[in-house]
């Protein structure tokens, strides 16, 4: 045995996944608190400092009873990715080892999450011409070219995409035409060993109930300004950090595809979609343990840790 690895195992990160809405947020302040350590968020959105509504970020009140790292960090000009945020996370997470005992990990991005704990390669720079006429193309034949162009240039990357996601399917064929490698290719094939123990814990509710609490949290949304959010970064609307659910729908309305009823229906059916997606992705993975609520998972971790 490598005492060394031994030693380093009692330190621990609990990774707490889940759809959206689902009541993520709270369930990490909770055991935060309950563990006297600080959070690291995995959310592809809330990393950016100009979005807020939109992107669901913690309250005023919830980021001042505990420490959130990648909360609005981030600009919506920054060009970013996966792999960026996995470096600076791990690279973070050894920082706060030497502070804390325990760290808690959330958020609904699984490709964040994988690359924290598995490791992405270095992706090349695509040459901005590329990046253009992808997105030209994009604009004027729809999300089914771009799936289409995907599944026919990089099968393997296609089967575990998520489909419904033009961002994820741009950078992929951007990496594909500026150096003719698949995304398969081009990421990193051996998962990274952690001289720490990794928790997954899932959050999740039958459907219905889900649904509900998703259709709820559009309503407040709306009532609180995305609309006016939305608005106030139209002139960006191309931009990767706004091809996302929540923004999207409202770009179409304010170019007048939708009505605004039509258009708070789309909000609330792709919201659902995508908690729908997010599940399927942390659903494949075999160490996550699932529970209904946050009291459950206090409970389990005080049950297994003797955690007083």
């Amino acid at each position: 045995m490598d005492y060394r690895l031994y030693f380093y195992k009692v330190k621990k990160l609990i990774v707490i996944v889940g759809p959206t809405a689902v009541g993520k947020t709270a369930a990490a302040i909770s055991v935060a608190e309950k563990l006297s350590t600080e959070i690291i968020s995995a959310d592809s959105r809330q990393i950016f400092k100009e979005l807020t509504i939109g992107t669901a970020k913690p309250s005023s009140e919830e980021l001042n009873r505990v420490v959130h790292h990648f909360i609005g960090n981030k600009s919506i000009h920054d060009d970013y990715d996966a792999g960026q945020y996995g470096r600076e996370a791990i690279e973070l997470i050894h920082s706060l080892f030497n502070k804390f005992d325990w760290l808690v990990m959330v958020g609904g991005s699984g490709l964040y999450i994988k690359a924290a704990l598995e490791g992405f390669d270095d992706m090349p720079d695509v040459p901005e011409d590329v990046r253009i006429d992808i997105l030209k193309d994009y604009k004027a034949k729809g999300l089914p070219w771009l799936q289409q162009q995907v599944e026919q240039a990089d099968p393997d990357f296609f089967s575990s995409v998520d489909k419904q996601n033009p961002q994820r399917l741009m950078r992929a064929l951007e990496l594909l035409r500026s150096t003719d490698k698949s995304m398969s290719d081009l990421r990193t094939k051996k998962k990274i060993e952690h001289a720490f123990e990794i928790i997954k814990i899932g959050l999740a509710l039958p459907r219905e109930a889900l649904y509900q609490r998703i259709d709820t949290r559009m309503d407040h949304m709306i009532k609180t300004g995305l609309f006016e959010e939305a608005k106030q970064f139209y002139q960006f609307k191309d931009l990767n950090a706004l091809q996302t659910v929540g923004y999207r729908e409202i770009f179409d309305y304010l170019d007048g595809q939708y009505d605004y009823e039509e258009t708070v229906r789309l909000l609330k059916r792709n919201s659902r979609r995508y908690a729908k997606r997010q599940l399927t992705w942390f659903q494949r993975d075999e160490e996550v343990k699932w529970f209904q609520s946050e009291k459950e998972i206090l409970s389990w971790l005080e049950e297994q840790f003797s955690i007083s």
